[in-house]
């Protein structure tokens, strides 16, 4: 039995998001970002944790600045505005509970 593969997206420019594993209650997805590119403000429902698994982000969580490197991870709380800029290209290793069904829809051209 081999496991499901999910497809590499483009959110944001510099921004490459693929959705490792999933089921319902979790969702775990890498996005590999180029230097200076940014997440983008916004907030969700669920609960997000982050782990950098390399590079160097500079994240901003309800107005407060963080500056995170490999080793390092945050917790968002649900409903929480939140986004990162990208100091040196890296990698983070992001978990969602719930599932973000909205990264499973196909992306339309």
């Amino acid at each position: 039995m081999s496991l499901p593969t999910y497809p590499t997206v483009s959110p944001d420019a510099g921004v490459h998001r693929r959705v490792l594993s999933e089921n319902a209650d979790l969702m775990v997805v890498s996005f590999r970002f180029e230097t200076g590119a940014e997440g983008k403000l916004h907030k969700h429902p669920h609960v997000q944790s982050t782990y950098v698994a390399s590079g160097r982000f500079r994240f901003l969580r309800d107005g407060v600045p963080y500056e995170l490197a490999p080793g390092d991870s945050l917790v968002i709380p649900g409903n929480v505005e939140h986004g990162c800029q990208c100091l040196e290209a890296g990698e983070l290793i992001d978990c969602f509970t719930p599932r973000r069904d909205d990264f499973l829809a196909v992306p339309t051209p």
